[in-house]
């Protein structure tokens, strides 16, 4: 009869003035200070989403079966949405994803060659503002839930902030290692396959797109609205758009930054998992905090 094999990985920090239950699970308890726990979630969430190369579904506790993973308690921070497994992740769906990708680069030059001999003063202006919200705007966003979820007390709003800030590091993480190919930007009137890699500026993937689709899949699938995905993923489409009108990326670059934004959120949210990894555990109180993460195989 086959096996399963958890490990789990505890990485705690705890004051200088340690409690003696270190052994239970650290929640946060109405009596918290607000302002020592906003301060130690913004400091581990950054600290996480900088150390995790990548997030994968299913939260679960010590001790959990082969079986089913069971719920953290309702106190803890939690990224993933649901204990229940995702969907694995098959070797030729990434391939099939990057053959599409290659498709699309067929359009490269000419709809950079279409930009370049239409343009208006109106056009880029409204290009420049819509890009922000991929930057300015997934910042913006990002910090008023999870401050909203933090001052409220509302642990699902907090959840959600979480989860947007985690799919939005992986995102911008895993783009900026992607730009080491060095593809050059089509602004610098170079041709769609010249690469220079290392190139500080490099345009493959689209961080701006990854940005902006982490942040559209990340709420569309909390919010389960309608109306809240189409809105999501219509402006994560205006940012890839104004990107591509600002000779700042080619079609497949913004392409790309949507399959990178998209699957970072689905990771992190639980809905997608990959090479048996789960997403963490993050539980923080006002007696310190701790980070867990279980391995399967």
């Amino acid at each position: 009869m086959a096996k399963r094999v958890v490990w789990t990985i505890l990485i705690e920090e705890y004051p200088s003035q340690a409690p003696t239950d270190l052994e239970r699970p650290i929640r946060s308890r109405p009596g918290a200070q607000p302002g020592f726990m906003r301060s130690r979630i913004a400091a581990l969430g950054l600290g996480l989403a900088l150390g995790l190369g990548i997030v994968a579904p299913a939260a679960g506790q010590d001790g959990a079966d082969s079986s089913s993973a069971a719920s953290l308690d309702p106190g803890s921070w939690s990224i993933s949405r649901s204990p229940a497994p995702g969907h694995a992740i098959r070797w030729y769906e990434p391939l099939a994803v990057l053959g599409g990708i290659a498709l699309t680069a067929s359009l490269d030059e000419s709809v950079a060659n279409h930009f370049r001999d239409h343009r208006s003063q109106t056009g880029q202006d409204l290009a420049d503002a819509w890009a922000k919200v991929g930057t300015v705007g997934v910042g913006v966003v990002t910090a008023g839930v999870l401050a909203g979820g933090l001052i409220s007390q509302n642990s699902k709003v907090t959840h959600t902030g979480l989860r947007l800030l985690f799919s939005a590091a992986l995102a911008g993480a895993a783009a900026e290692g992607i730009k080491f190919a060095g593809r050059e930007r089509p602004r610098e009137n170079t041709g769609a396959w010249d690469f220079d890699p290392g190139h500080a500026e490099a345009a493959f993937p689209s961080g701006h797109a990854s940005l902006a689709f982490a942040m559209a899949a990340s709420l569309s699938d909390d919010i389960q609205r309608t109306w809240a995905t189409v809105g999501l993923y219509g402006a994560a489409t205006g940012v890839a758009a104004a990107r591509v009108y600002q000779l700042e990326h080619w079609v497949s670059d913004v392409v790309g930054g949507a399959a990178l934004g998209i699957a970072s959120a689905k990771l992190v949210s639980g809905r997608w998992r990959i090479f048996g990894l789960r997403p963490p555990g993050f539980l923080v109180g006002p007696a310190g905090a701790r980070i867990e993460w279980h391995v399967s195989f």
